[in-house]
Formats: structure tokens, sequence, C-alpha cells
């Protein structure tokens, strides 16, 4: 009787687990089976939508339940705080698996060239989204002195930001947030931030539902300058053929013809301000250099000459996360993404990387919503299986799942289990009930294998 397919995949973000929904959803999974095994390096799994989504994001975080279900299936084990490159290498995950798929995502700052970028107080986005999701390998404080705040970026990642930044920590205390991070808001002194985009209110990338949401706070008050709402033919063809875009814009509008409130907190949306130069005094930001930019027709923008000192204490840049680069795979440095084609990893001589797979962020990229990575999944799978079918995929020297067991018995490493998130959602739900909380996240990583039975 031939044995199931033995499929490994590292990363347990909504890319891996898409990618294990669409085998199983496969032929091949009725007929001789498939086993799968996901490998995560953190303790607990669910990737960018536990260290990557805002707490006060609960709609999202509700994708784990859809999630959950797929890792509760039999073919599918969970090896947590098993690290790609340190703990298992390719050539250890090649003896026992016939196919890998790389699911790993971003977690990085993408740089940005800019005079001042290195001084005190100029923060990179994905460090601070970290610091306040509880990831266990930040720091556990945040220095949060700056009255006023620059951010950078008109994407979703910089709304996070502003929106977490202008909040006060007892409105973020319902959500699962540790204490830590409850302390540190407490003691952040913002009260007015600013958040920067180069070009108009119909290139920016907000979702709708998210820029709506900055102002269902009763503490943040935010103003968009009636000057900032410009349109050229190329913003005008940009709304009528998107629709999100257009809404965007309406509610830009809408929030620039009114009147400014008294809520404590000010956030201000500012387009057509590129950034030149974050200022520093004795090493540390004492504010942002802009250059007033145009429209040129097209929806983009050129610069006026035209220069503003905006008087801030602290810099966030969000314009986008970086993947790490992935030992024995090749690597696109500018794209920060490993090449492929369908999913099937290419090397520099143009083949494909024998049963070597990509999906998601480390595919194509971090861009685009979590729903955009099911599509992605879907085709990696589908040429894995291609593959499988026409026999193009390596055979493992030890296929059996008791091999696995071994190899990290053997390597003493601690690895977390699905039963074990368990256990650890349940530690976490306990620690949250005493105050009416859904959870509260553990922290450091020796407290999540400790509850995980690691």
């Amino acid at each position: 009787m031939p044995r199931p397919l033995r499929v490994a995949i590292v990363g347990s973000g909504p890319a891996g687990i898409y990618a294990a929904d669409a085998l199983l959803k496969s032929q091949v999974a009725a007929e001789p089976g498939v086993s799968i095994d996901i490998f995560e390096r953190m303790p607990a799994p669910f990737g960018l939508i536990r260290y990557g989504v805002a707490p006060d994001h609960p709609r999202i975080k509700g994708i784990i339940t859809a999630l959950h279900q797929v890792l509760d299936k039999p073919q599918i084990r969970l090896f947590g705080n098993v690290d790609y490159g340190t703990d298992i290498s390719l050539d250890d995950l090649r003896a026992f698996y016939d196919g890998v798929i790389f699911a790993t995502g971003a977690m990085a700052d993408r740089a940005l060239s800019l005079p001042g970028i290195d001084l005190d107080g100029s923060y990179g986005a994905a460090d601070f989204v970290s610091w306040y999701d509880g990831h266990p390998d930040v720091p556990r404080t945040w220095p949060l002195e700056a009255e006023k705040v620059a951010v950078l970026g008109v994407g979703n990642v910089a709304l996070d930001i502003a929106r977490v930044l202008a909040k006060t920590a007892d409105e973020l205390l319902p959500t699962e947030i540790p204490p830590n991070v409850y302390e540190g808001l407490k003691a952040n002194r913002a009260k007015e931030i600013h958040v920067f985009g180069r070009r108009g209110p119909a290139q920016a990338k907000f979702s709708p539902m998210e820029l709506r949401e900055l102002d269902h706070s009763p503490n943040i008050e935010v103003i968009v300058d009636p000057e900032d709402i410009d349109y050229d033919e190329g913003s005008i063809a940009t709304r009528r053929g998107n629709k999100q875009a257009d809404m965007v814009a309406k509610t830009l509008e809408n929030w620039a013809i009114r009147d400014v409130g008294d809520r404590p907190h000010k956030l201000f949306l500012h387009f057509f301000e590129s950034p030149v130069e974050i200022l520093g005094e004795d090493g540390k930001v004492v504010g942002l250099r802009t250059e007033r930019t145009e429209l040129d027709g097209t929806g983009n923008v050129k610069g006026t000459s035209t220069f503003k000192t905006w008087d801030v204490g602290a810099v966030y840049r969000a314009v986008g996360y970086l993947s790490d680069k992935l030992p024995k795979l090749p690597w696109d440095l500018d794209s920060g993404t490993v090449p492929d084609e369908g999913g099937r990893v290419m090397q520099e001589t143009g083949e494909h990387l024998q049963s070597t797979y990509v999906t998601g962020w480390i595919r194509r990229g971090p861009v685009g919503l979590i729903g955009h990575t099911k599509g992605d999944a879907n085709e990696t799978v589908a040429n894995l299986l291609d593959d499988y079918a026409n026999g193009r995929l390596h055979t493992p020297a030890t296929p059996g799942p008791e091999a696995v067991d071994a190899f990290l018995a053997e390597r003493n490493v601690r690895f977390t289990t699905w039963d074990g998130w368990y256990k650890l959602d349940a530690a976490e739900k306990a620690l949250g009930a005493p105050e009416g909380r859904e959870r509260v996240k553990l922290v450091e990583r020796e407290d999540m294998l400790r509850a995980s039975g690691a």
C-alpha cells in the first residue's frame, strides 16, 4: 500500500495554514493521503495574526478561528519553538519529506534612506508592533517620552501605530495586551500624532474600515487639512477604478470639512508632504523636515522646493516589512523574497530547486491583505501536487513521522505541539478571566514553553 505524501511547511501563519488546507482538500488527501508537519520558530502558532495585528483588532484576530479548524485536522502536526536554520536544516527536512513549503513571513523593517534615520527616537514600525503585541524576542519596555510624534507612511500599519500611540492605556486594557505593555502605554506622553504621506488622498493605502476606526475613539480627534484634498486625472481614474480608494478619499474629505472637536489627543493626517530629513540635537530626534509635493497629472507627485519643519520628538517609519533570508535558499536582495515560478523555488541556473516551494510574503513580498494569501497557497500547492503526480519529487530517506520526533529529541529541541497550544490558550484565558478580559498574552518564551508543556 503506498504511503501518504509527506510535506513539511515552515511557518504557521495564514500562508502556511492555507497551504496545509489546500493539501487536505486535494484528491491526493483521499488516496494515498497526506501527512503534514508544520514547523514554527515561535512557541505559539498563527504568525502575523498573533504578532503583527494590533490588539484592538479582534475582528482580524477572528481569522484564527478558521485557521484553528485546519490545525485541528488529524493529518497535521505542529512543531513549535523549532527554528529553521538553527534547529533543523533543509537537508534534514529533505530526509523526512517529499516536499517542503516555506511560508515564513516578514518581521523586519524595510530600510529607509533618510538623513537622521539612526537618531535616538527614530523607530521602525515592526519593532514597535512586536513590542505592543508581546513578542518574546524584543525588549519589554518602549520609550514613549515624546509629546509630538511623526509616523511616516499611509498604509494600515501606519494607522495601527498612530492609533495605539493616540489611544490611552485604559482604552487598550480590555484587549490581550500583556502587563508590561499596559504599564508602558500608561507612561506614554504623546498628545499629537502626525501621519505623513508624500502623495494624495487617492493614493493612500488605508483600508476604508481601518481608517474609519480612527474616529471611533473618544480620545482621538482626527484632523485633515482641506488643502490636502486634491486630485488630478490619475487620481480621479484611481477613484473610479478602485472602490476602496474612493471610500478612503470620501472619508478624508468629510474629515477635512468638519469643525475640529475637543477630544484630547490630536491625530493629523498630512498628504503631499515628503520626508527629507529627521532633525536631531545631541543624537536625539527633535524634528522632521518635509518637502511639499504636488500632483503631476498621473497620480504621482513632484517636489515643489517648499520645505517645512515639524516639531516632533519621535519618528516611526511604516514603509514596509522585509523578510529574513532563509539559509540554503536562493535570495532576491532587492525584493527580500525567494525567486520562484508558480511557487516553485528557482535557482540561478533557471532550474527548479527540487521538492522546494514558497508561498505568502516570502514569495511575493509583504503586500496585500491576509485573504490574498489563500490564492497564493492554492497555486503553490497545485504545482507541488503536479510535481508529485509526474514523479518530479525526490524520495526522502526516512519518511516515517516518528523519525522527526526522534531527530528533535536527539538534538534536545524543546518543541511545542498543537495540544500544547490548547494548554497555552487556556493559560492565557485564565490570566484574563479575573479582569473580565478574553485573555492576557504570555510574553516570556520560557513561560510560553512551560504553559505549553514543551
